[in-house]
């Protein structure tokens, strides 16, 4: 286990950083963030919402569809409301015929595509075959389309598109932003340099990705069909460090930015910011890989951790209070939150209890063994998420003091071919339950972590398939019982989120749950106004 430097060093660091941002900020890294220079000292900043947001790679949103940049370029047929719910978008409405399991799609005329193009039935059809049938597409979103048959185009107005079986969630999954078929067609969609340059038909228009400078510029859409935003441009700085997203904002090179807890507490009165705080379904976990040996042979003993780990010490401290102790992955959902799940309580002579009955006996160290083995595994974090880190170390410890080594290594970026027992995770289900599936099913698009149990893909498989919401109630509360009882996480926390902005930006919505990472904030961004 490292030290806790992570811990003990957090005042020092914040001041550190505060006191030398400008050096901080500054040079080619594109995970810095780029300087003022950088930014552009002649440019008009006074209607340009600079935002310290993530590292980014693509913004594609088949490849990359829990951020915040596809929310803003590109529309789906569907977009959530305030409430999470799914609503017309680039459709302007849409029938459900039960008996054939077919939706069809009117579509808003007189959209364009970004470079002047028409936007018409065809693009649809072309982006729900690349989900459905181009078995070259890297995705971890195709799992949610699985149901789909076909998607036809009788029109350039109308699109259908039938289901093998009722699908509760689909309308979620309709909010995927459609791609122009004219810029992409027989490409490589996981590697075409459209997913560094991207055209959409969405609020803001992609102008530049300087790397050198760490930003991404977007303009407003002027001939969007919706809203037109108020805040002419958008600057998001590609940001990987959480230190320097305070150092940002305090120096006058961010507008917004979501900071881990500790951060945002700095900024809590202090004149010329402002805190706003939303509720998130956003879970931090220690993930197990079954892909490894040592969980193939010791998966039966990941639940009992639970009971060694005091989870409210940690959302008092790493947390600063802002969050809550986890026991199921959905449990902040509409449709989750049984408390027959919540077997856990933290109680260290439960857990010697259930060791013993697993067959685990400590060494002279101090270390549970069984079979010859010690209960040894190793937890990957990136460096820079230093909440995370501090969780993985405040679990590390607890642990070791339990008599379990779980060693935290630090990464720059994660290596899932190095043999690493797990990782330090983080997972949102913010509106439909459902969002779960691709993560937890046997074989699903994003379960990365091998995760296998035929009684979870059963009640994951009727939850989807289930019309009558109290009974989709019931089968999710049940998936939350028993995964309990064999998880393949074991759930610390989940954050609130935590954005600290400029008092001269007005019209952010707490309305809304987000998601992994905070993500949705801009949901609402064509109603903010900005004063600065």
């Amino acid at each position: 286990m490292i030290g806790k430097k992570a811990i003990k060093g957090f005042s020092l660091l914040l001041a550190f950083c505060l006191l030398f941002s400008l050096a901080a900020c500054t040079g080619s890294d594109s995970q810095t963030g780029g300087s003022a220079s950088a930014a552009g000292e002649s440019e008009d900043l006074s209607n340009t919402l600079v935002y310290a947001g993530e590292s980014e790679s693509t913004i594609n949103p088949v490849l990359n569809n829990h951020d915040e940049l596809p929310d803003l370029i590109f529309s789906g047929l569907m977009k959530y409301d305030g409430s999470g719910t799914p609503v017309c978008d680039l459709a302007e409405r849409y029938d459900y015929d039960d008996a054939t399991l077919t939706y069809t799609f009117r579509l808003r005329s007189g959209v364009k595509w970004h470079d002047g193009k028409e936007f018409t039935a065809d693009d649809v059809v072309y982006t729900y075959d690349l989900l459905t049938k181009d078995k070259s597409l890297s995705s971890t979103i195709t799992s949610n389309y699985e149901d789909i048959v076909s998607a036809a185009a009788p029109d350039k107005s109308t699109v259908v598109i039938r289901l093998g079986k009722y699908n509760a969630a689909m309308l979620d999954y309709f909010t995927i932003g459609i791609l122009p078929k004219h810029l992409t067609e027989g490409q490589d969609i996981n590697t075409m340099a459209f997913n560094q340059a991207p055209v959409g038909t969405g609020r803001y228009r992609f102008v530049k990705w300087d790397t050198a400078g760490g930003r991404i510029i977007l303009e407003r859409n002027s001939a969007y069909y919706g809203k037109v935003p108020n805040i002419e441009r958008v600057i998001y700085k590609t940001v990987a460090v959480e230190s320097t997203k305070a150092t940002m904002l305090q120096s006058g090179e961010a507008d917004l930015a979501w900071l881990n807890a500790k951060y945002a507490d700095t900024f809590r009165g202090k004149d010329g910011y402002q805190n706003i705080d939303f509720k998130t379904a956003d879970y931090r976990g220690i993930s197990m890989d079954f892909g490894t040996k040592f969980w193939q042979e010791n998966g039966d003993s990941i639940g009992v951790l639970n009971y060694a780990i005091d989870k409210e010490a940690i959302v008092k401290s790493v947390l600063a209070g802002r969050g809550l102790a986890a026991y199921s992955p959905i449990q902040l959902n509409r449709l989750g939150g049984s408390t027959a799940a919540d077997i856990y309580p933290y109680n260290l002579n439960q857990f010697a209890q259930q060791m013993a009955k697993l067959g685990w006996a400590k060494g002279s160290d101090g270390i549970y063994e069984r079979r010859g083995e010690k209960f040894h595994f190793t937890i990957q974090v990136r460096d820079y998420e230093e909440e995370r880190v501090d969780i993985a170390n405040l679990c590390a410890s607890q642990l070791k003091a339990a008599g379990v080594d779980m060693e935290v290594v630090l990464v720059t970026k994660f290596d899932w071919k190095a043999g690493y027992n797990g990782f330090l995770s983080g997972y949102a289900a913010q509106f439909d339950p459902d969002m779960f599936y691709k993560n937890y099913v046997t074989g699903a698009s994003d379960n990365t972590m091998k995760y296998s149990n035929a009684r979870v893909d059963q009640l994951l498989s009727e939850g989807r398939h289930t019309k009558d919401e109290s009974k989709r109630k019931q089968i999710y509360q049940e998936f939350e019982d028993v995964y309990a009882q064999q998880p393949g996480v074991v759930l610390v926390a989940f954050l609130d989120g935590c954005y600290v902005s400029i008092k001269d930006l007005d019209g952010l919505d707490t309305t809304r749950l987000l998601g992994h990472h905070a993500v949705g904030v801009l949901w609402n961004i064509e109603e903010w106004t900005l004063s600065k």
